[in-house]
């Protein structure tokens, strides 16, 4: 399957339970007379599956499938949301009834043209990981990281591993008549390691992983995993505890993004500056960081977790520079953040699924690197 078919292959999930173009066009004709700004219907099907392993056994696995629809209606400020977890006419219908009546009624006839539409970007293949790899070939996976990681050090007591694959598959309708859909793989692995020397304990932790198939698990990156959690176990069984104060700090690639995501990504999500609760708020063009702090949100880069063709809005992903040289440029936006900011959209409308409504939220956020010698 080619991504030029994705749009496609997504509206076989539709056809399946009866719902087509001609339906989608009347679904939105029934928002017809209410005072609604825009709407749209979020159809979703994920799978996913997971094994992990400890004590050098499968202690679990898991594998569920979950399917549903989810309506929204926007008037100004306020939005509503209905969903049901069955893809049905009736089911839609009856979830267009419930949110339309968030606006009050106004004489204003809707006219909807359903218009297919295709994601423009090749981030990702559209496969679906769970099928490609046999139970076999997972359970040996975590197998192998396992003796990977009780190779490199006689000190461990335990590990263990696990490997996550998920297939989620959207489509997208709008009231401006766009249809568009994405299938979206992802695979995760890690491990945690446990090691002990005297009465001294100390864990670590490695992984990784992003919207690709489980091959992308050589025994190079196996083992570069189990070395990264072994080694940063064994090393804390030398360590010192920390000074307190202030003191100059360097930042390699890691858990900083991490910090920088929790303490500075949030801030600049634009539904906390509208309102006014992020210490961002009311700051563009002010220097709120070092000159060596330049901020970025890109969901445009190939393959990564946070990456995505389209957002869950059905808006093309961005590259967003937030933070230039530690002058703050501008925040992450879904529609209803952009429509009512007046700012143009950056393609970061995120659902935790279609029980939830969107809001903007951040894709693959990181910090340039800097030029000074560690």
């Amino acid at each position: 399957m080619s991504f030029e078919n994705t749009s496609t292959a997504v509206k076989e999930l539709l056809y399946a339970n009866g719902i087509d173009e001609n339906m989608l066009k009347e679904a939105f004709a029934l928002f017809s007379g209410f005072d609604i700004d825009y709407a749209d219907f979020y159809f979703q099907r994920t799978v996913a599956e997971s094994y992990v392993l400890e004590e050098s056994i499968i202690k679990t696995g898991d594998y569920s499938t979950d399917i549903g629809v989810g309506v929204r209606a926007v008037s100004g400020e306020k939005h509503a949301l209905a969903y049901s977890d069955v893809i049905s006419k009736e089911a839609l219908f009856e979830a267009i009834k419930t949110v339309r009546a968030i606006g009050a009624s106004a004489e204003r006839e809707t006219t909807v043209k359903v218009t297919p539409k295709e994601a423009e970007r090749h981030l990702y293949e559209p496969i679906n990981p769970i099928e490609l790899a046999q139970t076999s070939e997972k359970i040996e996976l975590v197998k192998r990281l396992e003796l990977f990681a009780r190779a490199r050090s006689p000190l461990i007591t335990q590990v263990t591993a696990h490997v996550a694959s998920s297939h989620d598959m959207i489509l997208i309708a709008k009231m401006d008549g766009t249809l568009i859909g994405d299938i979206r793989p992802l695979v995760r692995m890690g491990l945690q390691v446990i090691v002990r020397k005297g009465d001294n304990t100390q864990t670590g932790f490695a992984g990784g992983g992003g919207r690709f198939g489980l091959s992308y698990f050589t025994d190079s990156i196996l083992g570069n995993y189990a070395a990264q959690a072994v080694d940063a176990a064994v090393r804390n069984l030398e360590a010192i505890a920390a000074p307190a104060g202030s003191f100059p700090v360097v930042l390699g690639s890691g858990w900083p993004g991490v910090l920088l995501h929790e303490a500075v990504g949030h801030g600049l999500e634009a539904d906390f500056i509208r309102k006014g609760t992020s210490v961002f708020t009311g700051r563009v063009s002010e220097r709120v960081a070092s000159p060596l702090v330049t901020v970025i949100d890109d969901g445009t880069i190939v393959g990564r977790r946070g990456s995505l063709a389209i957002d869950d809005e059905g808006n093309l992903a961005a590259c967003t520079t937030l933070i230039d040289e530690g002058v703050l440029r501008g925040f992450m936006h879904d529609e209803m953040s952009a429509r009512l900011m007046n700012l143009p959209l950056t393609g970061n409308g995120r659902r935790e699924s279609f029980a939830h409504l969107p809001m903007p939220r951040m894709t693959n956020t990181y910090m340039l690197e800097g030029e000074t010698d560690p």
